[in-house]
């Protein structure tokens, strides 16, 4: 296990592809804050609860999807391990999605770097042979509700004020293609047509209505669903539900495998340009003054990422 670790390419298990792991990103920095992801694994059913816990929302930081993609990767090689669930430890939210301060006054080398990442991500969870449920019990949009849909079985607080969906062209940006294949597959087109080009956000029982979300239980029995529901999971031979899981998604998979270097370079592009960088430096001085407001304001502002281009 040490070994895959430490390698900066690792066989992804459940479709044999070559897919980077930005495993030396993480030996790169001395980060000696606390652990952003904690994983509780109990040997006894072969469920490991995953928490992300990166305050105050959880942003998609390029230390915390390397943590993510670690941790996922150590319970994929563990063959006890047969199930995942993936919820937050910070209230009201599941994942506010994209770290910014990722995405200004650095390089290019690391705007490639990070987009990279999130490739990683999608890719070790999307393509993971293990039964992957979302324990939604916050607010999760743009690169929150990518994450939601990665997984096989999506179980949402029900709160009127939480809210999923990919918004970008809201904010005057274009989802990427495989955003939009994840959405389309779990959707359908003519919905994910219609949400992608109003950036629609929804609440629980949209989010029910349309397919986004399987499941809208009381906010207090979010990850017991999800323990019960992992259970009528488990009781499919996994040998059959898997190879079933990768009949289903490689194609979408494989549509990025062979187009990430130019996904990335679209993005490094995108993410250099002087008006766009412009515009983000003004969106992060917004967001210190709002901080002072509280966290419902951060996660509502949080999303507004990009500016105008």
């Amino acid at each position: 296990m040490v070994k895959g670790l430490l390698s900066q390419r690792s066989s992804c298990s459940s479709h044999g592809r070559e897919c980077a792991t930005p495993v030396l990103a993480a030996q790169r920095r001395n980060n000696s804050t606390a652990p952003k992801i904690a994983v509780e694994f109990d040997q006894s059913t072969g469920v490991a609860v995953m928490r992300l816990q990166s305050p105050p929302v959880n942003s998609l930081s390029l230390d915390f999807i390397t943590e993510l993609c670690i941790s996922v990767e150590k319970l994929e090689m563990d063959k006890s391990c047969r199930g995942l669930i993936l919820t937050s430890s910070q209230p009201k939210v599941f994942s506010a999605g994209l770290d910014i301060t990722e995405m200004y006054g650095k390089s290019p080398e690391h705007y490639g770097e990070f987009w990279r990442a999130v490739q990683e991500m999608w890719l070790k969870i999307y393509g993971s042979s293990m039964v992957t449920i979302a324990a939604i019990n916050g607010s999760s949009p743009a690169g929150g509700c990518l994450m939601s849909m990665t997984c096989d079985y999506r179980i949402m607080a029900d709160n009127p004020r939480y809210s999923i969906g990919l918004n970008e062209t809201q904010l005057g940006i274009v989802a990427p293609f495989w955003f939009k294949d994840t959405m389309t597959n779990t959707v359908g087109h003519r919905t994910t047509e219609v949400a992608l080009q109003l950036g629609l956000l929804y609440n629980p029982s949209e989010a029910l209505k349309i397919g986004l979300v399987d499941q809208v239980v009381p906010e207090d029995q979010v990850l017991a669903t999800a323990t019960q529901t992992m259970t009528k999971w488990l009781a499919i031979p996994d040998h059959a539900r898997a190879l079933t899981k990768s009949m289903m998604r490689k194609p979408t998979i494989d549509k990025l495998t062979s187009n990430r270097e130019a996904d990335i370079q679209h993005f490094v592009n995108f993410i250099t340009k002087d008006s766009i960088q412009k515009s983000l430096g003004i969106y992060m001085a917004m967001l210190k003054k709002r901080r002072a407001r509280g966290q419902r304001a951060h996660v509502l502002s949080v999303t507004r990422v990009w500016g105008s281009s």
